[in-house]
């Protein structure tokens, strides 16, 4: 009888997987993170990939990860560093090192560990382990190829199509580890395979086998864990990556505004699976186009919303470049557009795999002549769903065109979502048509006196006649119209149009009425930031959080905010786009700033540090490598 381990109950814990980039991780990982969210624990993720199609074997720039944060209540962030680090080779041991925490189990396939593959890792000995300084006691090795091998010998399944199970042997240690439901991964498995049941069955007995593995050794460790969730909350909830949430809020819009969903696209990293899940749901009455550049996926979405449809079209930052030139069409024809921009590394191609904020000054003002628009930050991968929704409802409602803020951090992440119970839950969606009363005598830039949000008349409808384009029109005939005083004006409209729409007041947490230090961001980043002020705060610091969402137009407590703290820091992954704009808007506001531009998320510890110079200022040399005073 094998002697059972204890079982120690952990109220957060941290998992990577690693490895090549054919090793499946990300599926591995996207498993362990759906399962943990099925029963309850709160859940953050971050895939981390190479922008290689398909890196050489074994090569340190091939490697993938991707980490999982699983906590018994609400958890933040994906984790600085991690509990458990699975490397499938020895480049991932190599490259994924430095992201485990100093007394992390490291899990191994010793059988990629051959001299080729040190070679290729650039290792110098056969010592490995030795030559980065890590405790064998600590390293749970496995020959996992050969025992995938000899479990599936008999499958009928050849060499290659065997060694693509070893990513479930790993994930079948991990759910050993910690006491996971093994049925539960089956389920996932029979649902996502439902159409291959052989591979299904394959890698379920994989899975069994690493479990078995683990259960039957011990595998070098001192007990096995258990993260029960000590909160639950009854409701149906699901693993959501943030692209999926976007794609399900706008939907959730159509539907209750009871208009068509139109996405015009353009493949880009990180935002083609927005136009991969909406392509699924043509069943919704989802209209989707791969369009064969940029503007013609915006150009195309310019004109469905003409037609009449909730129009969306999503793109990452180079798109919005290409996209600005029909993006300003919808502006000066004042339709409803939601336009996703998943923020990536820049400039140019710069960095397509990771994640980065700075393409603020971009949206807000990369464009010819006045031409303002409404800018909504997302703040989580589940907040994707209600800030599309938000954007759709703020756009179909003003006419206008509305940009929705994420990045590849919230939208290839992902969190445990609470599905609403009916559609009733969310807000009511009232397109801003033209009136019964206005037939025969319209005009397309007839206003409504309180908002001057212009009525909308859908294209076909007798007594509605009008033309809409690129050129200026007057604003009370809707003519083509070269006249100063009638272009000032409406230039002024437009711009008095968005200012006037309303946003919710800018909340502030933490220690909002004592504190000595305002932390300010927007956006993917208010985890982290949240993490630190609580840090902070549990050190006896009295610190408080202000995150936006809504960046135009900004919060009309913005100014009080923002001048009611002696301290107040903007931290963002840009050099400062957000704090230049804030200062723009509000007089003799001059706050420290917290740059960084790694294409990586932001680290609690070193946000910890950085806020402690300015609380307890001792340590310049921090204060000179990321803290400045805005000026």
């Amino acid at each position: 009888m094998t002697e059972q381990l204890e079982v120690k109950e952990l109220d957060q814990v941290v998992v990577r997987f690693s490895g090549d980039s054919g090793d499946g991780m990300q599926l591995a990982g996207n498993i362990f993170s759906t399962v943990s969210a099925t029963v309850g624990n709160g859940i953050s993720t971050f895939p981390d990939y190479p922008a290689d199609i398909r890196a050489p074997q074994g090569s340190l720039t091939g490697v993938s990860g991707f980490q999982v944060h699983i906590g018994a209540g609400r958890v933040y962030t994906p984790g600085d560093q991690c509990d458990v680090l699975v490397a499938m080779n020895a480049a991932a041991l190599k490259t994924q090192l430095r992201y485990a925490k100093p007394q992390a189990t490291i899990i191994i396939d010793t059988d990629s560990f051959g001299p080729k593959d040190l070679e290729k890792a650039q290792f110098k000995t056969a010592d490995y382990l030795g030559e980065m300084g890590i405790d064998a006691d600590r390293v749970v090795s496995c020959p996992m190829t050969q025992m995938v091998k000899d479990c599936l010998k008999d499958s009928g399944m050849d060499n290659k199509a065997m060694l693509k199970c070893r990513n479930m042997f790993a994930l079948g240690l991990v759910c050993w580890l910690f006491n996971r439901d093994l049925e539960l991964v089956n389920n996932f498995l029979r649902e996502k395979f439902a159409k291959k049941p052989a591979i299904a069955e394959a890698n379920i007995r994989v899975i069994q086998a690493g479990y078995d593995y683990g259960h039957n050794t011990h595998a070098s460790v001192p007990a096995t864990y258990r993260v029960e969730s000590k909160t639950k909350v009854p409701g149906r909830y699901m693993d959501i990556t943030g692209n999926k949430a976007t794609s399900y809020g706008l939907i959730a819009a159509a539907e209750r505004a009871g208009l068509r969903l139109f996405l015009g696209s353009y493949p880009i990293t990180p935002a083609t699976d927005i136009l991969h899940e909406l392509s699924k749901h043509k069943s919704c009455g989802v209209i989707t186009v791969q369009c064969e550049d940029e503007i013609s996926g915006a150009a195309s979405a310019v004109g469905a919303s003409f037609a009449g449809a909730l129009a969306a079209t999503s793109t990452s930052g180079p798109g919005i470049c290409l996209k600005s030139e029909a993006m300003n069409l919808a502006v000066i024809d004042e339709l409803p557009l939601v336009v996703i921009d998943v923020q990536r590394g820049g400039p140019s191609t710069g960095l397509p795999t990771k994640s980065e904020q700075t393409d603020l000054l971009q949206v807000l003002y990369g464009r010819n002549g006045e031409s303002p628009m409404p800018v909504i930050a997302a703040t989580s991968p589940t907040d994707c769903f209600y800030a599309a929704y938000d954007a759709a409802k703020m756009a179909l409602e003003h006419l206008t065109p509305v940009v929705l803020l994420t990045d590849a951090f919230v939208a290839n992440g992902s969190g445990a979502f609470k599905l609403p119970t009916s559609m009733d839950e969310l807000p009511e969606i009232h397109p801003h048509y033209a009136t019964p009363e206005m037939k025969g005598h319209y005009t397309p830039y007839f206003r409504d006196e309180e908002t001057k949000v212009r009525y909308w008349a859908i294209p076909g409808q007798e007594g509605y006649t009008h033309i809409l384009g690129g050129l200026e029109k007057d604003g009370r005939t809707g003519a083509i119209s070269t006249d100063p005083e009638n272009h000032d004006e409406m230039c002024r409209l437009r711009a008095e149009k968005v200012a006037r729409i309303p946003v919710p007041d800018l909340v502030v947490e933490g220690d909002k009425d004592r504190a000595d230090l305002l932390i300010v961001g927007f956006g993917s980043t208010y985890g982290h930031l949240y993490s630190a002020m609580q840090e902070l705060r549990k050190q006896g610091h009295r610190v408080a959080l202000a995150q936006f969402r809504y960046i135009n137009p900004l919060p009309k407590n913005t100014a009080r905010v923002l001048r009611k703290y002696k301290n107040v820091v903007v931290a963002e992954q840009n050099l400062g786009q957000l704090a230049a704009y804030l200062r723009s808007k509000v007089d003799e506001f001059v706050p420290y700033q917290f740059n960084q531009v790694k294409g990586q998320p932001f680290v609690v510890s070193e946000l910890v540090e950085a806020f402690e110079e300015i609380l307890e200022p001792r340590r310049t040399h921090i204060a000179e490598v990321n803290l400045t005073m805005g000026e």
